[in-house]
């Protein structure tokens, strides 16, 4: 027979079957895993130093150098007072103080804001009790930052005098927390 055939061995197939197969020969192989883990290690860290970590939030608040006095209309000034326990009051001009949950301060703001007659007008004035919580006077002030994109947005639908989109002039300060400001609100 021409062609050979001599390296062709018989092998059993899976139904009793002889096949004519070359059975193969399985080389011994080993991968040195070492430089790889290396690798991986040296990778990890150029990573980790170069990535940049989520910054701390930081809320700025610009504090003029010196105090002036300033008259105001006092229809025009919306103020929220916060008690050392926690809880909010707000009035406009000299009207009484009255209780507000937290929720709604936002909505307070955005409508007071957008009274006829008033828009873009009004001045807020925050004022906390030196004994309450820092956290107390961030989420009044987030709920009034929440408030200002309504606001915004609705004044923003106004046209000034050359015809361009009106823009809102927001109007805030936090003033201290004084002893009448305490008697007005100690039996609400």
């Amino acid at each position: 027979m021409a062609g050979g055939g001599g390296g062709l061995t018989l092998e059993r197939s899976k139904r009793g079957k002889q096949s004519k197969r070359k059975k193969k020969h399985r080389i011994g192989f080993r991968l040195d895993m070492t430089p790889l883990v290396d690798i991986t290690f040296l990778l990890l860290t150029f990573f980790m130093f170069t990535t940049t970590m989520a910054a701390p939030q930081i809320m700025e608040m610009s504090v003029p150098p010196e105090q002036k006095t300033v008259d105001v209309d006092a229809s025009k000034l919306i103020t929220f007072l916060v008690r050392a326990d926690g809880n909010i009051f707000w009035n406009i001009g000299t009207d009484d103080p009255e209780p507000v949950k937290l929720e709604a301060v936002k909505g307070i703001a955005e409508r007071e804001n957008l009274k006829e007659g008033k828009r873009n007008k009004m001045i807020t004035v925050l004022k906390v009790s030196e004994e309450s919580k820092y956290y107390n006077l961030i989420l009044v002030l987030d709920q009034l930052n929440l408030a200002e994109l309504k606001i915004g947005t609705e004044i923003s639908k106004d046209k000034d005098e050359k015809g361009n989109p009106a823009k809102r002039e927001r109007r805030f300060t936090i003033a201290p927390f004084t002893e009448d400001d305490l008697n007005k609100i100690k039996d609400l």
